[in-house]
């Protein structure tokens, strides 16, 4: 296992000039010996590339890639020890589970009777115990992945797996349960994983440091907890959630923040710089109180959607919609009815030019 610490940019363009002529731009960024990560953000931006170029399938345009502070830059996936899942199953399909599970130490010279305790120990924790002897080729596509999971788990000496969106082809409801068994796989053989996901689902119940990206920058890394609570980027506010963070723009000045003709009161001990300021609050903070409340706005109800366990509440406010979720005695409430929520608590955040203000 190593610890690897990235600097570095990069372009696929030959004379990259401008920001967007870059797949990565410039970042550093360090991964812990024996960490869980997740690489999180939409399609496009550069999870991938980054995943890569720590592999040695990517040489950076610029920069370096250090392994416990040794230069691999130039160094191939064979010399930097990696081992790699990609998105869709790569097996041999004439081969039978175990032997699928053994090619990377026969490779290496292993002893049969390591082979073969180690094969069963990945076998165990993938719980395909029972299939050992079965040809790769029979087997459905969920499966084929569990194979590719055990061979990129089943050399102990590895500096780091990397997982590409691995459960793309796993049905949904078999998804949760890998998810559940990588992070006892993580936890027992204390390996450094590096995942790559576009679900943040996946990221958040998977990882403990989680770096979302966006347009190849790394905007915030952290847990799940900062990442809900005080995402340090709008797009963070956005990306993570379900529904996202809600967004007002206003003014501050030393009365307040203004809002289409109203002025809130900014929370005891905060204080803002003056001009053009961003108000972010999740709809999960985002409460029903009474008319005139203080830190709170006027809006109207544009569409109550109960799921059961909650209400999801739609409500504009100078052309504004904001999501809240509410207990479920709001469903009672109809479009058109006047309410009032308390955009200003203590789980309030505020963003200049897109960024969070500490």
């Amino acid at each position: 296992m190593a610890r690897i610490e990235l600097d570095l940019a990069h372009a696929y363009k030959r004379d990259p000039k401008q920001d967007s002529d870059y797949a990565l731009l410039p970042l550093k960024m360090t991964f812990d010996d024996g960490g869980a990560y997740a690489l999180l953000g939409p399609s496009g931006c550069g999870k991938t590339t980054l995943l890569n170029i720590m592999s040695g399938l990517v040489m950076p345009s610029q920069g370096s890639v250090l392994f416990d502070g040794r230069d691999v830059t130039q160094s191939s996936p064979q010399q930097r020890n990696i081992a790699q899942v990609f998105q869709f199953p790569v097996i041999y399909d004439t081969m039978t589970v175990a032997e699928n599970l053994a090619f990377p130490l026969r490779n290496r010279k292993w002893p049969k009777a390591q082979i073969d305790k180690r094969v069963g120990e990945i076998a165990e924790m993938l719980e395909m115990s029972g299939q050992l002897n079965q040809r790769a080729a029979g087997l459905a596509a969920d499966a084929k992945q569990k194979i590719s999971l055990g061979r990129g788990l089943v050399r102990p000496d590895v500096s780091a797996v990397l997982f590409d969106e691995p459960l793309t082809v796993i049905d949904p409801h078999l998804k949760w349960q890998l998810r559940r068994k990588l992070k006892q796989i993580h936890h027992e053989l204390k390996l450094t994983l590096i995942y790559v996901t576009h679900d943040q689902v996946e990221a958040l119940t998977f990882a403990d440091q989680v770096v979302v990206m966006t347009r190849g920058r790394a905007v915030q890394v952290g847990t799940a907890a900062d990442l809900f609570e005080r995402p340090s980027h709008t797009f963070v506010g956005h990306f993570i959630g379900s529904p996202g963070m809600n967004y007002l723009p206003g003014h501050i000045d030393k009365e307040g923040m203004h809002m289409a003709g109203m002025t809130l009161t900014l929370p005891q001990g905060r204080n803002l710089p003056p001009g053009e300021i961003k108000l972010g609050i999740r709809p999960e903070y985002l409460p029903l109180v009474p008319a005139h409340t203080e830190g709170a706005l006027e809006m109207q109800v544009a569409q109550v959607q109960d799921v059961g366990t909650h209400v999801m509440l739609s409500a504009t406010f100078a052309g504004t919609t904001l999501k809240a979720r509410l207990s479920p005695d709001a469903a009672q409430l109809s479009n058109g009815d006047t309410v009032w929520l308390k955009v200003m608590g203590e789980h309030t955040c505020f963003y200049k030019n897109e960024e969070i203000v500490p």
